[in-house]
């Protein structure tokens, strides 16, 4: 490390020191030696412009550990992370608090994608549609309308009424494909230019990895003029990443984009005299062959390869009409192009999906070979099969993996999607091409103490790494049960046994529970069993998972019953969350045609798939799940793990080593003993502040 980052590490190890800024600044603000170690970690690759790949355990105050060297250093910096409520909660309570306590007056910015903004020409056209199918959807679009007189940012989330799914978003925003861009007769006031503005001039921009991905894979989510300026890269969350870039480096055609397209059409034709006489067939058409070919897919699973729906003669006459429909809106569409301001973003749109639909019948038939061997085995399609231990034959080659084109069914609508099973390429290559420090950090990504999964994953050949252990006082504060006597995973009554082990642990606890599922078959069998009990129970599927969570924290007592979804992203610190049961070990689902795809491609590059795939995989998912429990310093639990399979399986001994060093016991007394204590102890505190 060179003089400069040295003297950046120090300032930022004393800015998080005792007495230092942040303690000075913030009130409740604890240090932590791991976050020092941490943050100096981050100033060092800033200085050499290096890689870093660091695991902050629960509690670090990783947030804090990146923002300090970031406001520090001086360098343009993009912060990405995993969803947009954690961007908004970074960018409007972590960064200002860090940045005033240090004293800088940092110039920072927001930046989303374009769906997060309103937009004004969309808006209009809305205006005229009689679309709305209720009342109540009515004056929710009169809403908006009087708030785009107001805004000044545009962003839907200062809109706290309006549902990410609601139908009214995409008639209001716009997306890459039907931008009119600088066409646009709005487009001096368009939100999404002021925000990418914004983006540029500012020192510190955050984003989410759905923005950062979309313009490295140059979806033209319009972040493309701020990512070349960038010094240095801070990847929040970075576990997520693999999964997102396969999607952004891919390619979909998916039911509601072609409805769009059809109403955008006619939406146009206001603006251009005789030309719905011309258009209102073929856009007819088009809406007519998305529904056709929804329904003829219906007798399909709801995931499988392209060569699985190729055998179903209904499907196939269907993607014909299809393709047929969009041939001819685009011939239609072809002599209107000057007729409105957007034919011509219409027509572009025709044939591009055209062509999406083309190379997703005709294209990588030998690549498909590595979607279909590893899926056309019997396996159990709600997530419960064992996973097969192959022999020990050496890791994955670097460019092997081809892509797998496969689909997928909605109640409603379809994606047909082709994925590529191998992302380090292109994330190696554009991470070169940026020239910048890159920091990757998440509270899991470390299998047994060791990164190599994820940087393989990432691409990262030989990168920095750190493991920043969680700072809880884990034999106070917290518990490890393994149920004895439990069956097999595999056995019938499996779920009604985890029911029968873990109802004396919340009679023990008195609820303030989550039990998470490896299915949702599972979760359902356990709702019922559960229905009766003597506390509130709060069940995935039925209600919204926001107002489930609401619900369940304002209880103080309840059980929520929870599927992969509550894994990850959810917080709940303090006393109405004592207990967190894993029914399985959360290998994947085999039914996800990507996912089998892969475990063949590592098959025939002569790894091991299990070792290599599906292990590291469940390690994460089950690290994610158990890091519910302990939030705080003051959080105290109980985290039951159901699966026999820890200790009768050699591989259960890497699940083990890689979570925190909780105590573990297999007798209930133990358990009822440690709420004893924990009732006798409760007393309530502030809890410190970290990051």
């Amino acid at each position: 490390m060179g003089e400069a980052g040295t003297r950046l590490g120090n300032a930022s190890r004393a800015a998080l020191d005792e007495g230092g800024d942040l303690a000075r600044n913030i009130a409740a603000f604890a240090p932590r030696v791991a976050q020092q170690d941490l943050a100096a970690a981050v100033a060092a690759a800033f200085d050499s412009r290096g890689v870093l790949l660091a695991e902050a355990g629960t509690g670090t105050g990783k947030t804090f550990a990146y923002l300090v060297p970031a406001i520090l250093s001086g360098l343009k910096t993009i912060v990405s992370t995993g969803t947009r409520a954690l961007q908004d909660q970074l960018y409007h309570r972590d960064l200002p608090r860090v940045r005033d306590a240090l004293g800088i007056g940092l110039k920072t910015a927001l930046l989303k994608g374009r769906a997060n903004y309103l937009c004004h020409y969309r808006l209009q056209q809305a205006k005229g549609e009689p679309r709305f199918h209720s009342r109540d959807m009515a004056a929710q679009f009169q809403r908006i309308v009087a708030w785009a007189g107001r805004t000044r940012m545009g962003d839907l989330a200062e809109l706290e009424t309006l549902p990410d799914d609601s139908p009214l978003v995409p008639m209001v925003t716009s997306t890459a494909d039907n931008c009119l861009g600088s066409e646009c007769p709005f487009f001096s006031e368009c939100f999404v230019v002021q925000a990418r503005q914004r983006a540029q001039s500012a020192d510190l921009v955050v984003v989410n990895h759905h923005l950062l991905l979309a313009d490295l894979a140059l979806k033209q989510e319009g972040f493309g003029e701020i990512l070349p300026g960038a010094q240095a890269f801070v990847v929040d969350e970075a576990h997520q990443l693999p999964e997102l870039a396969a999607q952004f480096f891919g390619e979909a055609l998916s039911a509601r984009p072609l409805v769009e397209l059809a109403r955008d059409a006619l939406a146009e034709c206001r603006q251009a005299p005789g030309a719905l006489a011309v258009l209102q067939e073929p856009c007819r058409q088009l809406e007519q062959a998305v529904r056709g070919l929804r329904a003829a897919m219906d007798e399909l699973p709801v995931r499988g390869t392209r060569r699985r729906a190729a055998e179903d003669d209904n499907a196939e006459q269907a993607l014909d009409v299809l393709l047929e429909a969009l041939r001819q809106l685009h011939a239609a569409l072809l002599p209107l192009r000057e007729a409105a301001p957007g034919f011509d973003g219409c027509t572009a749109r025709a044939r591009e999906f055209e062509m999406r639909l083309l190379r997703w019948r005709d294209e990588g038939a030998d690549d498909e070979a590595a979607g279909d061997g590893a899926a056309s085995h019997d396996a159990d399609l709600d997530g419960d099969a064992e996973p097969v231990e192959d022999d020990d034959r050496g890791p994955l080659g670097d460019d092997d993996a081809p892509s797998v084109l496969w689909y997928e069914l909605t109640a409603r609508g379809f994606r047909l999607s082709r994925t590529p099973l191998d992302v380090a390429g292109p994330l190696a290559r554009h991470r070169a091409r940026s020239q910048a420090a890159w920091v990757f950090t998440s509270a899991t990504l470390a299998i047994g103490g060791r990164f190599e999964h994820y940087a393989i994953k990432l691409g990262l050949a030989e990168p920095t790494t750190l493991l920043a252990p969680s700072p809880f006082d884990w034999p106070r504060q917290a518990l490890c049960y393994q149920p004895p006597g439990l069956p097999e995973p595999a056995s019938r009554d499996y779920t009604a046994s985890i029911v029968a082990a873990i109802e004396p642990v919340l009679r023990a606890s008195g609820g303030r529970a989550f039990v998470l599922f490896a299915s949702h078959r599972a979760l359902r069998e356990a709702a019922v069993l559960l229905r009766d009990g003597p506390w509130p129970l709060f069940v995935q599927g039925e209600a919204p998972r926001s107002l489930l969570l609401e619900r369940f924290r304002a209880s103080g007592n309840g059980v929520l019953l929870g599927a992969a979804s509550f894994r990850e992203g959810v917080d709940v610190a303090g006393s109405a969350l004592s207990v967190v049961v894993i029914d399985k070990l959360p290998f994947a689902a085999p039914d996800d045609p990507v996912f089998e795809a892969r475990l063949e491609a590592i098959r025939r590059g002569g790894g091991n798939p299990f070792r290599d795939e599906q292990l590291p995989q469940a390690v994460i998912a089950l690290k994610q799940g158990a890091g519910r429990l302990i939030r705080s310093e003051t959080d105290t639990g109980v985290l039951v793990l159901c699966d026999p399979r820890l200790t009768s399986k050699s591989y259960g001994r890497v699940f083990i080593d890689s979570l925190p060093p909780l105590p573990r016991t297999r007798s209930i007394e133990d358990v009822q003993a440690f709420f004893e204590r924990e009732s006798a102890s409760l007393v309530p505190q502030e809890s410190s502040v970290h990051g």
